[in-house]
């Protein structure tokens, strides 16, 4: 017997299944492509940023980061246009907070689907299993009545209810580790998010006491032209 006459002796909540296995592989490519170092995290356009903060180059940095469009720019962005308008340190962080969080919900979106997917799977299997069982034992009392009771009445039932069981573990278990695979690469991320923004912070703080340790430029003052008698 191949899959495909596997696939319908399992009953109705098989299309359910694998209803739920392609949404899950949609998801797990669609937020693989979504999250893409280049589209979030450019290392490169990281270390320029940094280049440039570090010179003092707040202005231009800025620019960069609003003509990039990656999430780290967006959320540099914000620490620049907060250094800007701000002399505290809490006030810049909240603003790196404030558009990190938002950042890495968007990140995060639709993860959860792929591991509803994981848990879901090997319960509509288990529900299939239990519901071809109510068929086998309905059966068997139709059979018992008209006296025609074999043992093939319980094992082709019973090995047929088991079909969904075993479809849906197949389907989570895979599930499961991409879920697990979607979750670590967010994470990493994120934490290097957080870092580079920190650091950037970090350069913002080092320029301004920089700027404030340094000594005033005096103008000097002009000479009085000497006057001869």
């Amino acid at each position: 017997m191949d899959l495909k006459e596997l696939f319908q002796q399992g009953g109705p909540l098989m299309w359910a299944i694998l209803a739920a296995s392609i949404v899950g592989v949609g998801i797990f490519f669609e937020r693989l492509w979504s999250t893409q170092r280049s589209k979030v995290l450019p290392r490169a356009f990281v270390d320029r940023i940094r280049a440039l903060v570090a010179k003092g180059k707040v202005n231009e940095a800025l620019l960069l980061c609003e003509e990039n469009g990656s999430s780290i720019a967006l959320i540099i962005a914000s620490a620049l246009r907060a250094f800007e308008h701000s002399t505290s340190r809490a006030d810049i962080k909240e603003a790196v907070e404030e558009v990190g969080a938002r950042e890495i919900a968007h990140m995060d979106r639709n993860v959860e689907i792929v591991g509803t997917v994981a848990t879901i799977s090997p319960l509509l299997g288990l529900l299939g299993t239990v519901v071809g069982m109510i068929q086998v034992f309905r059966n068997f009392v139709e059979a018992y009545a008209s006296g025609a009771v074999g043992p093939d009445t319980f094992a082709q039932g019973i090995w047929q209810a088991l079909i969904t069981t075993a479809y849906g573990l197949t389907v989570a278990i895979p599930m499961l580790l991409l879920y697990r695979v979607l979750l670590d690469r967010t994470n990493k991320l994120v934490l290097e998010m957080e870092e580079d923004a920190m650091a950037i912070v970090n350069l913002l703080e080092d320029g301004r006491r920089a700027a404030k340790a340094r000594p005033p430029v005096t103008e000097p003052k002009p000479v009085a032209p000497e006057v001869t008698p």
